[in-house]
Formats: C-alpha cells, sequence, structure tokens
C-alpha cells in the first residue's frame, strides 16, 4: 500500500524522492544467462539521497515508503505480509512483494555497503526486519538483515538465493540496533554486524558469482502481521573492501 510522504521545509534538499518511472534493461539469472525478466520491467527509477549516498532504483515501490527524521535518519515503512523469500518447499512461501531502495553497482569492482538498522520488533512481528541486498533478480539475492525469531530473539540472519533460497539463522542480538556490513574484492563476497562499528562478526562469506552489474539496497520486511517501520541511519557505500574478510576490518 502506497502512502503519502509528508516533506518538511527544513528537510528540503536532504532527501529528494522522485517519482519512480518502470524501467526496462536487461539481467542475469541464477546461471548468468543475459535477458529481459518481469522484475526488470518492476525495477524503476526514482531518487533518495541520504547523506552521500544516492538510491536511484526501487522495485515494489520502496520510495513512496520512506521520509527523512529530523535527526537524518531515514524512516522505511513496511505494511503486513510483505518480504522476500523463493521458498525452496515447492513454492509455498514464496513472495517478492517487498519495496526495496536500489542503487546500481559495478561489481568488477570492490565495494562496501554498511548501515545501522534499527527495526520494529512488537510481539506479533513474526520475522519483522531491516535489510541490506545484494539483488540481480528476483531469483539471485542475497538478504543480510537483523530479524525477530519464532521465539520472540532478535538475531542476524542471511538468505542467499540461486533458484530458491536458504534461510540462516546467526547470533542473538540482546541491543535494539546493530551494524550491518556486505563488502566484496569482487572475488569474494561477505557480511558482517557490529554492536559498535568497531569489532566485526562474520555472518557469511562465498565466492562472488553474481554479474559484472548488480545492484545493492536496504530494505524493512514483514512478512506476517502489523507492519514494520525500520529506522536505517549511517548509510556509506565506497569502493573499496575489508582487509581482512575473517575479521571484517
Amino acid at each position: 500500500m502506497k502512502k503519502t510522504i509528508i516533506y518538511q521545509a527544513i528537510l528540503a534538499g536532504c532527501l529528494t524522492l522522485a517519482a519512480c518511472q518502470p524501467k526496462n534493461e536487461t539481467t542475469q539469472n541464477e546461471a548468468g544467462q543475459t535477458g529481459s525478466t518481469d522484475v526488470a520491467s518492476r525495477i524503476a527509477d526514482c531518487k533518495v539521497t541520504l547523506g552521500d549516498v544516492t538510491f536511484t532504483h526501487a522495485i515494489n515501490g520502496a520510495d513512496t515508503c520512506v521520509s527523512l527524521l529530523a535527526d537524518g535518519a531515514l524512516e522505511f515503512r513496511c505494511a503486513e505480509g510483505l518480504d522476500f523469500f523463493c521458498d525452496p518447499n515447492e513454492g509455498k512461501l514464496s513472495n517478492n512483494t517487498l519495496p526495496v531502495l536500489l542503487i546500481p553497482t559495478d561489481n568488477t569492482k570492490p565495494f562496501t555497503l554498511t548501515a545501522k538498522v534499527t527495526p520494529e520488533f512488537t510481539a506479533e512481528g513474526l520475522y519483522n526486519a531491516a535489510d541490506l541486498f545484494v539483488y540481480v533478480n528476483d531469483t539471485l539475492w542475497q538478504k543480510l538483515a537483523f530479524e525477530q525469531d519464532e521465539y520472540g530473539n532478535h538475531r542476524i540472519v542471511s538468505v542467499r538465493t540461486q533458484g530458491t533460497s536458504d534461510d540462516n539463522n546467526h547470533d542473538k542480538i540482546d541491543a535494539p540496533s546493530v551494524y550491518m556490513k556486505i563488502s566484496s574484492d569482487t572475488r569474494t563476497i561477505a557480511s558482517y554486524y557490529s554492536l559498535d562499528k568497531k569489532e566485526w562478526h562474520m555472518v557469511r562469506l562465498y565466492r562472488n558469482y553474481y554479474p559484472d552489474r548488480i545492484y545493492l539496497g536496504i530494505s524493512s520486511q514483514c512478512p506476517q502481521r502489523g507492519g514494520c517501520t525500520s529506522r536505517i541511519e549511517e548509510v556509506t557505500l565506497s569502493h573499496d573492501n575489508v582487509g581482512d574478510f575473517r575479521m571484517g576490518e
């Protein structure tokens, strides 16, 4: 459900939102084959600027779900029932309705995407989360999330999708916010989290098999009930990689 973003004069020039227009383009599937896909027609042009980072593309109307808070953080609102998951069990739980803001990225060069996230965790908000994305198309992507599990615990979760998704629960976090990071040296891609942005913990690491053109993104998810408004801040995108892939530094 699209929501109207209320602009405040004091924020003018800080957050720029332009109505998204559908963009036809080609992409690559999990087998590395190039061609037009349904999702390519759903990727839309937009402009959402947060600090030094500008998100220029969106899927599922993500640009209509965000606004800038007075302190400079981004508020990302997600209605209930929205998720990104390619269910390996005959597709019963598959869902590709999640709004995601995207930045086109040259995967032939190193990159590091970092953000501090504070998801809205509620009693009924099973799987509520804030996410970082590596995205190519609806069946080739990775998600790094700070997510609420079935027991009400708040965990780092990663989902790697090649046709269908795996689903990995990692460390339990007893804090409302966490820093998350995805970094690549073009050969290896790895995900990390930190509580203080100093000591990083590796979540997963694998070969960077993605095509030359990818998207990096942010989102807020609510697969079940109640909605989820996530606070996302301190977003940075640099064209370098961590020096130690085990330590994330």
